[in-house]
């Protein structure tokens, strides 16, 4: 059998199969995986299958496909992560005592953020995000932080796919490039309700060795009113103590950005 279809490899065919699934795609039919991996049914059967086979995806009851225990087995041997989650974990709990909202931790993923760690409690509002998640970088706090210090490039391949998730997600390119501008201006992102109904959230960027934003600290809230504003100082000052923290233990590269956008 040919390595190619088309211009992508055996790897690169089966890797955007698992790139199908994220946070508005948890569980998946076979026809959903293939339209999104932009693959024929059939090459999408027999790259599913052999997933499966290897506990990368899991079958339901329903027929239907979600992310198996190997991913997330090897997503937590990431020693890049590990050692973020260590450093981080405490500064998270102190800002989780302040107020019982969520609060998460985020790197650049590709085209995504990637949601490394959270903390909430059963008083908490009830959000998409979940370690693990790969949620879309223009329509959360964390997302907004890792866009706009991303680079051009980065930000331009994400202009060209921004999808509506509420009614006030924000889909117009220029709006987006200014609303990132401010945020390396202010040293802070908000979102009011842009991914889901009901759900604001404020985060700040972690940098590393060298002074490079490696990560993103954030709070998702219920927008039932409260000042979430009044956490922004604290989340800056707890930013700028991690942030410390992580070059101290050596942490400072950035995630590269995949070649495709799924």
């Amino acid at each position: 059998m040919s390595e190619t279809t088309g211009t992508r490899t055996v790897t690169g065919r089966a890797l955007a199969v698992l790139d199908t699934f994220d946070a508005k795609h948890r569980r998946q039919s076979l026809a959903s995986i293939a339209r999104r991996a932009d693959l024929p049914l059939t090459t999408t059967h027999r790259l599913v299958h052999e997933l499966e086979k290897q506990d990368a995806l899991v079958r339901g009851s329903d027929g239907d496909y979600e992310i198996g225990s190997k991913i997330w087995r090897l997503g937590m041997l990431a020693s890049v992560h590990a050692d973020l989650r260590e450093v981080a974990l405490p500064y998270m709990e102190d800002v989780y005592q302040l107020g019982s909202d969520a609060v998460q931790i985020a790197v650049l993923d590709g085209f995504r953020c990637l949601i490394v760690d959270r903390i909430a409690g059963s008083r908490s509002l009830e959000v998409m995000s979940k370690p693990g998640s790969r949620l879309p970088l223009h329509a959360t706090g964390v997302g907004k932080v890792l866009l706009a210090h991303g680079g051009s490039e980065l930000q331009h391949a994400v202009f060209n796919s921004l999808d509506k998730f509420t009614d006030q997600t924000i889909t117009d390119p220029g709006l987006l490039e200014s609303q990132l501008k401010s945020i390396r201006t202010q040293g802070f992102a908000w979102t009011r309700e842009e991914l889901a109904e009901g759900a604001i959230s404020i985060a700040v960027p972690l940098r590393g060795k060298g002074g490079n934003v490696i990560a993103a600290l954030g709070i998702v809230a219920p927008s039932d009113g409260r000042d979430l504003g009044k956490m922004v100082p604290v989340m800056q000052v707890t930013g700028a103590a991690l942030s410390q923290k992580l070059v101290e233990a050596g942490l400072g590269e950035t995630v590269r950005p995949q070649a495709e956008i799924n």
